[in-house]
């Protein structure tokens, strides 16, 4: 019994050791090699570059060469250790770091190569830098009494604090683009010789004529150095817009608008007034304001294929069918997938010609894009579920999607593959069996009479009537024939109205416009609770613009604020509400951005927009 519980004590033993050894592996297998370094410094300073590895079993390390920088201190190797135990899990981090000082020998955009490292055999190569080197403007040699004395100078008057110590920028991407192109707008804060301790948006342009989307900069590098007009400066992204123009011309945006809180130190000539004085710098704040700037826009050229999307940039489409073969009455799912960049927001899908006796329903469309500095970018995901009512075989044809290419100028058109497909008879008991009737019977039994001979004597008055003049040849009689015949061809009529509806797609879109804009609107509801700020300004947009497609049977892509009041002026709707319908697109837009009570600007949005819907519906249902 000892011999059995020593040798179960040894394998438990063993295949902790093969496990832990394992675990070690893997970690082994695992190496990061990164190497840091500043994006940009001054000619004359001094600056470090570490290279960082996540084991200290190092054999052989090599620098790059550093042919453009003098080496003032290097390699000097440190090594950190520690333990970590987060969730009850364990974790033993080993990290070495190689570190050098260096000096810029002249001006300019310097790449290093990643450094290399051999650890157990293998090698590996740490990430590549990009450093610019920025000229030496004279600030970094003033002396420190000097500085003391501008900082002193400064603190009592905020009006000596100079639009050339700090200043907003607003820069554009491009300075002429087309169309539905993407338009990085940057906002970018240039400060010198002054401490700011706190940035706030004051006035954010509404962008009139573009469609904006803002992107995220929460995990982006704040301050940077840039030399601007001859001098250098600490350089803070604050805000980046990305711009779709919805018009050509000239556009102007408006300025931005921002307030800064400056930090500047105290200075007293009576030292004890220094001793005892706990505040030891002043705040100023002070507005700035970006100049204007404008964006130059050309229409797309003329020759629009007569499918076009609306789409401007760079897109693929693929297309699948959930099976070639099928019986009637069950559903097909036709799946497709539209990749790319650009304006994919505002593209309307493709759309798929099914034979006329198919039930098609609403596609499911599902987005799966991010914003990037050069627009949108990702999958948007289309599925088309329809159901054959009838057996045969049936040509699905291909799908096509036009849009217009930014690199080649020009429209292009992509189209899938046609699908085949074969519809087989229903399975029994399906509507397209034999009318629904059931031709088995089951559990029949014979009819028994019993007592034939005796029947029980009425006791009432009886009336009697001539054998063959019970009902026929009266009037009920004819009716029994005449009113389900009538009631027959309502029906058949009622029908073919229907069907010649359904197939007009234009009508179906116009009968269900007002349907569809309050289901979005609902949905917006729910991301108002939610307090879902872009997404709900994303659903009303699309609610108020698709609401007026729909209805005016006019594609996305050929409305615009400019000439929208045409269109509604042709249904009869009154300027008033136009002007009204315009500017809530306008409220909507800016109050993605706008700052104050979010919760306010989206309740009063809504209330407007619900509204504009319900008024809208009653002009130009009549």
């Amino acid at each position: 019994m000892i011999k059995v519980r020593n040798k179960t004590k040894a394998v438990w033993l063993l295949m902790l050791t093969l496990l832990i050894c394992s675990a070690q592996l893997k970690a082994d297998d695992e190496i990061t090699f990164t190497a840091k370094a500043p994006s940009s410094v001054i000619m004359g300073g001094q600056f470090e570059v570490a290279y960082t590895i996540n084991t200290n079993k190092v054999n052989d390390f090599r620098a790059p060469s550093f042919d453009d920088f003098d080496v003032l201190i290097g390699p000097s190797r440190s090594v950190q250790s520690y333990t970590s135990i987060v969730n009850g899990k364990t974790s033993h981090v080993n990290n070495m770091t190689y570190t050098y000082i260096l000096m810029p020998r002249k001006e300019g955009t310097y790449k290093l190569p990643g450094a290399s490292v051999t650890i157990k055999g293998k090698s590996y190569t740490s990430n590549a830098l990009s450093i610019k080197v920025l000229p030496d403007d004279g600030s970094s040699n003033q002396s420190s009494s000097s500085r003391g004395k501008n900082q002193q100078d400064v603190s009592r008057s905020s009006n000596q604090v100079t639009g050339k110590d700090i200043f907003l920028v607003g820069q554009l991407s491009k300075t002429k683009a087309s169309e539905q192109e993407a338009v990085l707008l940057t906002y970018k804060l240039y400060v010198a010789s002054v401490s700011v301790s706190s940035i706030r948006p004051v006035k954010i342009p509404d962008f009139n004529g573009f469609h904006s989307q803002e992107l995220d900069l929460s995990n982006s590098n704040r301050w940077d150095l840039e030399n601007y007009k001859g001098r250098n400066y600490r350089t803070a992204v604050l805000q980046q817009v990305v711009l779709f123009p919805q018009r050509s011309g000239q556009i102007n945006i408006e300025p931005a608008e921002y307030e800064v809180a400056i930090e500047q130190p105290m200075e007293f000539e009576d030292p004890f007034d220094a001793f005892f004085n706990m505040q030891s710098s002043t705040t100023i704040r002070k507005k700035i304001i970006s100049p204007a700037i404008s964006l130059s826009v050309d229409a797309l050229p003329a020759g629009k294929p007569l499918d076009f999307s609306g789409g401007v940039g760079n897109f693929s489409l693929t297309s699948s069918i959930s099976t070639n073969e099928i019986k009637a009455n069950e559903a097909i799912t036709i799946k497709l997938v539209l990749s790319g960049t650009g304006n994919m927001k505002l593209i309307s899908s493709p759309e798929i010609d099914f034979p006329s006796d198919f039930e098609v329903y609403d596609p499911k469309v599902e987005d799966q894009f991010r914003l990037t500095t050069q627009g949108l970018s990702g999958n948007r995901i289309i599925e088309y579920l329809a159901i054959p009512r009838h057996e045969g075989n049936f040509k699905i044809p291909a799908i096509q999607f036009s849009y217009f290419d930014l690199k080649s100028k020009s429209y292009k058109t992509l189209r899938t593959n046609e699908f085949s497909l074969k519809v087989t008879k229903g399975a029994a008991g399906s509507s397209t069996s034999t009318g629904g009737v059931v031709s088995n019977y089951t559990n029949k039994e014979d009819l028994k009479i019993l007592g034939e001979d005796i029947r029980f004597i009425k006791l009432n008055d009886v009336k009697l009537h001539p054998r063959d003049q019970f009902i026929h040849g009266t009037l009920t009689y004819r009716l029994m024939y005449i009113i389900p015949l009538i009631l027959f061809v309502i029906l058949l009529a009622f029908n073919a109205k229907r069907a010649k509806e359904n197939s007009n797609i234009a009508l179906m879109r116009t009968k269900k416009a007002n349907k569809v804009a309050r289901a979005r609107m609902k949905n917006a509801e729910k991301l108002l609770k939610e307090g879902n700020k872009s997404q709900f300004y994303d659903e009303v947009l699309r609610a108020l613009w698709g609401y007026i497609s729909d209805k005016l049977t006019i594609p996305l892509s050929k409305l615009s604020k400019d000439n929208i009041e045409e269109e509604l002026t042709k249904y009869g709707v009154e300027n008033e509400l136009t002007n009204q319908f315009i500017n809530t697109l306008n409220e909507c837009e800016f109050a993605k951005f706008a700052p104050g009570d979010d919760n306010q600007a989206m309740d009063k949005v809504f209330k407007q927009a619900t509204e504009l819907i319900g008024r809208m519906e009653d002009v130009i249902k009549h």
